[in-house]
């Protein structure tokens, strides 16, 4: 039987068939996207300035300003060198965070975590500032950090360049991913202890209204001849590390 279906017709024969056009496309009404979003929200409370009388222990005793409230070892940030004069903690700025990391790697995960909270929003200045920190208020998580709505801080002081006196002020500050509604609450009872533990302090002399110094644009600070803290502050009268009068040529 002859397999005459199994023949090419003669008129196809050496013709490709062409493969289908695309049809056109248009401008798509919709497009269909994942959104991508993250919400940091830092807060704190900073007191009024409690002028202390210069006394052996001023310094000494800081620490001692938080008692009862720590839930955390408390750890003193002294003012920065002249060496890290532009750190802060910043990712955006990476000669910045570079020195903010090299200068407070060996603190704590609590410690790290307020200084970047109390930095970013100008809490405290480290230029002048001594930073006595703890955990406040709430939990960490598995690495130490304190979670979104854990309150941290503690006191900050400097000396007053009209005095010499060492002004004492409470701090404190949350935030993070996510935002608690009664963090704000909490920090303000907090902030009132710490307060009054300021003013209890044998060399209180009471609030004052004095204002945190503002350190100057340019480098050029003078050595502290007392203790040799280089001083990024180069208006300054008295050392921000041990309080001793900066001595001019």
């Amino acid at each position: 039987m002859p397999l005459d279906f199994l023949k090419r017709r003669g008129g196809d024969a050496g013709k490709t068939t062409p493969a289908p056009q695309p049809a056109p496309v248009g401008p798509a009404e919709e497009v269909v996207a994942q959104d991508f979003q993250l919400k940091l929200n830092y807060a704190g409370k900073s007191s009024e300035g409690v002028r202390m009388r210069v006394g052996p222990r001023a310094m000494a005793e800081l620490p001692e300003m938080l008692a009862g409230f720590g839930r955390t070892e408390v750890e003193v940030v002294e003012p920065l060198p002249l060496e890290f004069a532009h750190a802060m903690p910043q990712i955006a700025h990476p000669s910045e965070a570079m020195q903010w990391l090299n200068a407070h790697h060996e603190l704590s995960p609590v410690t790290r975590h307020a200084l970047v909270v109390l930095e970013t929003i100008d809490a405290i200045d480290l230029a002048f500032d001594t930073f006595v920190c703890t955990l406040l208020d709430g939990e960490t998580d598995t690495s130490g950090y304190p979670e979104y709505n854990a309150i941290v801080g503690g006191v900050a002081a400097h000396w007053d360049e009209a005095t010499g006196d060492m002004i004492v002020r409470g701090v404190v500050g949350w935030g993070g991913r996510g935002v608690r509604g009664d963090s704000d609450r909490i920090a303000q009872r907090i902030l009132g202890g710490i307060v009054t533990n300021i003013l209890a302090n044998q060399y209180s002399l009471g609030l004052t209204a004095v204002d945190r110094p503002v350190p100057a644009a340019g480098r050029g600070g003078l050595v502290c001849a007392h203790c040799g803290f280089a001083s990024g502050h180069e208006r300054a009268f008295y050392c921000p590390k041990c309080g001793m009068r900066l001595l001019r040529g």
